[in-house]
């Protein structure tokens, strides 16, 4: 038996082929969905101090059965041409999934951003971008780019003004990128839309009583066990809310210092800040350190949630694995070879194209926003205030009973922009597990959750290329 380790590409494609031999689409469609639709390759210099440095770069656009195509730019000295290919189609599936129109695509910068100034991570943010106009590959009807590992906010910002340099007088210019700052166009609830919509994800799943008793857990959310693996954007929020909202226990938290694990439950929201202050999760009050950081996959736990790069859990430690829940916060964390020892075991594996879809799904109300040029909330908001005022009042006339003024407030309330971005997700991630579960318990040849997320996508991707037909 061989011991090489299938990489991430090869995985995706692999979960595609499952998919696909379950589906009744011909075959030369399905090659057509497989395949990347176009990748640039780029390489570029960039003064950094005295010297210039050649800066290698992907943009890679899987499917242009929908424009424009969606997907992220991740600044990795990891990054290479495979891992930008899977990253987008796998954005394809994504989108198809949760319901969003656009077609899947990718963006990669070969870089350590630790490495370099921020003075510096501007030239190369901006050349990059400089590179995708030259090409076309980036516009708001053409390829709409957003943060990914190693971005964020400033990142996206300064792409902004670099489109809008060179397209002068575009009306829908903001649309170019998404993942912006709000002052810049951007919209309230993105930071933190991929870590929610990982626990409505989770929250589904835990509320579904087939599912928890495959898992022999009690139903519901509510005190379940949780390790993190990964403290970046994805996996904070994540472990945030579901604490918050869902009163989860998280035992355990690894990042690149090391691991931490505590009988009660870390209080993420104070960790973070204590990695701030200290630069490291290590030494957080409560905690103790594992003297080996891979152990991670060995704590027992309700819920394993990787959150940082893809192929974290592989053939060689997918053994070790004692969670009864691994939730795909992060894109490919679980190999195809992994994921066939797991299901062997019994581990219920959410999907990452649909447990991390959060993220997009908001990208999309941003987008929305940017093309009508209006905030949500700012035309109806005042409207449903008074119209929910004017309903108390007519009711305690009616009966002749008051409403406090603390209860007025709080039933009167309009709905701001965060909170419609809040709502529109949720209702995504609903009904998208609904759509999941349905192929998984519809067609017996599905036994897993990702063949189940991966031909649902596919059927809907397969049906808008017929729908569109081939010209000429």
């Amino acid at each position: 038996m061989s011991t090489k380790q299938i990489n991430f590409y090869e995985s995706v494609q692999r979960n595609f082929d499952k998919a696909a031999a379950i589906s009744r689409h011909p075959k030369g469609l399905l090659d057509q969905i497989k395949v990347c639709n176009a990748v640039y390759q780029m390489n570029f210099p960039v003064k950094i101090g005295k010297d210039f440095q050649v800066i290698e770069a992907y943009r890679v656009q899987h499917s242009h059965h929908r424009l424009p195509t969606k997907g992220g730019i991740r600044f990795s000295h990891l990054v290479n041409q495979e891992e930008v290919m899977a990253l987008a189609a796998l954005m394809t599936y994504k989108c198809a999934i949760v319901d969003v129109p656009f077609g899947g695509a990718k963006g990669g910068v070969k870089i350590s951003p630790r490495q370099y100034t921020p003075e510096e991570l501007e030239r190369i943010t901006r050349r990059y971008t400089v590179e995708l106009i030259r090409k076309n590959f980036i516009g708001p009807s053409l390829d709409v780019p957003a943060p990914d590992y190693g971005t964020g906010e400033r990142e996206m910002a300064w792409i902004l003004d670099t489109y809008q340099t060179f397209k002068g007088g575009e009306i829908d210019a903001a649309g170019c990128v998404t993942g912006k700052p709000v002052n810049q166009s951007g919209i309230h609830g993105r930071t933190e839309a991929t870590g929610r919509g990982v626990f409505y994800g989770l929250r589904e799943l835990c509320n579904d009583p087939k599912m928890m008793a495959k898992v022999k857990l009690d139903l519901g959310i509510a005190g379940k066990t949780m390790v993190i693996q990964g403290l970046g954007n994805v996996g904070s929020y994540a472990g945030m809310i579901c604490q918050k909202e869902g009163g989860v226990r998280v035992i355990g938290v690894s990042e690149q210092e090391g691991t931490i694990i505590s009988d009660k439950d870390i209080n993420i929201e104070k960790l973070v800040e204590y990695r701030k202050q200290k630069g490291s999760i290590l030494g957080f009050p409560g905690t103790k350190r594992l003297e080996h950081r891979e152990d991670w996959v060995k704590i027992e736990c309700d819920i394993l949630l990787p959150a940082a790069l893809e192929s974290q859990i592989n053939k060689e430690n997918a053994k070790f694995v004692k969670a009864r829940i691994i939730g795909e916060a992060a894109n490919g964390p679980v190999t195809a070879d992994a994921e066939a020892i797991l299901l062997k075991k019994g581990v219920l594996i959410m999907p990452d194209m649909y447990l991390n879809a959060g993220g997009v799904t908001v990208s999309y109300f941003e987008w929305l926003k940017n093309l009508s040029h209006r905030r949500f909330g700012r035309l109806e908001k005042r409207f449903d205030q008074n119209t929910y005022s004017n309903l108390l009042t007519t009711m305690e006339k009616m009966t002749g009973k008051s409403i406090g003024q603390r209860e007025r407030t709080f039933l009167t309330r309009g709905a701001d922009e965060v909170d419609l971005v809040r709502s529109g997700l949720e209702e995504t991630m609903i009904n998208s597990y609904d759509q999941i579960m349905d192929y998984f318990n519809r067609f017996k040849k599905i036994e897993d959750l990702r063949t189940a997320a991966f031909t649902c996508a596919l059927d809907k991707v397969a049906n808008d290329y017929l729908t569109l037909g081939v010209f000429p």
